[in-house]
Parts: structure tokens; sequence; C-alpha cells
């Protein structure tokens, strides 16, 4: 628990927009874990177990109730940049978070694990319960709208 947790609460965070739910989410994650440990057999790695149990418990919250996305992540400024930098960089962080908050969950949930936690197609596949097909359809859509959402700060 104490080396995947970080990880497991950064997709619920970055997928539910709130520490609190993410926190909720994970705690739930692990205890389902605790609970079928005996049922458990290692075909994936733990952490792509982990992970399909956290997406599932994200769609399954995102589906109760749509969160509101206004939190924020605290971040140290750069101080060798310019203020006008630092402004434009979270500028962009900001419009990136929206961006990502206004994409369909699978989407969300595909970018976040390939993009943030650097999985493979076949893991991520594994994560979703899809195939690696429907993996590069989503990110493809994924990227589409994120790039048309983004296009003002090209």
């Amino acid at each position: 628990m104490r080396r995947n947790q970080a990880q497991a609460w950064a997709l619920a965070w970055r997928c539910l927009g709130d520490a609190a739910e993410a926190q909720d989410v994970v705690q739930e994650a692990f205890l389902r874990i605790y609970k079928a440990a005996s049922r458990y057999r290692p075909t994936a790695k733990f952490r792509t177990y982990l992970y399909r149990v956290v997406t599932r418990l994200c769609l399954d919250w995102d589906a109760k109730k749509r969160p509101e996305y206004t939190e924020t992540v605290l971040s140290i400024p750069d101080s060798s940049r310019g203020p006008e930098a630092l402004l434009g960089q979270k500028e962009l962080s900001d419009a990136v978070r929206k961006c990502l908050a206004a994409l369909p969950m699978n989407q969300r949930l595909a970018i976040t694990l390939r993009h943030y936690d650097a999985m493979s197609y076949g893991e991520i596949a594994e994560v979703l319960d899809v195939s690696a097909k429907a993996v590069d359809s989503l990110l493809q859509r994924a990227r589409d709208t994120l790039r048309q959402c983004l296009q003002p700060f090209k």
C-alpha cells in the first residue's frame, strides 16, 4: 500500500479533480483489494491491477456525481523565469486541466494513464478492460479534443 498509494491517489485526483474524493476512491480501492486478496491471481503487475480497481471506482464515482474541477495544484514558481512566463504557464496549466475535465471519463483515464503514468497501450488496455485498438482510438479522440480546446494557446 505504501509503495503504490501516491500513484493511485494521483490517478484518482487527475480523473476526479477533487483531493478528498480521490482519497476516498483510493481507500475504497485498497479495501476492495484487501478483501479480495484470497482470490488475487498475479496474471499482471500489481500496479496494473490496482489501477484497474481505481479506474473502475473513478468511473462509478463519476457516473454518480459530476464533480466541479475547482481545486488547483500548488506549484513552486521557477525564479529563473519572469512573471510573464510564469503567468502564461499557469494559464496554460489551468486550460489543460479544464480541457481534461471536459473529456469523457474513459478518454480522460486513457490520457492520464498514458501521459502522466507512462503506461503502455497494453497496460492501459488491461486497466480499462478494453482492447489495445480501443485504447488507440480513445487516445486519438482525446488528443483531437485537447488540440481543439487548447488551440488559443498555440
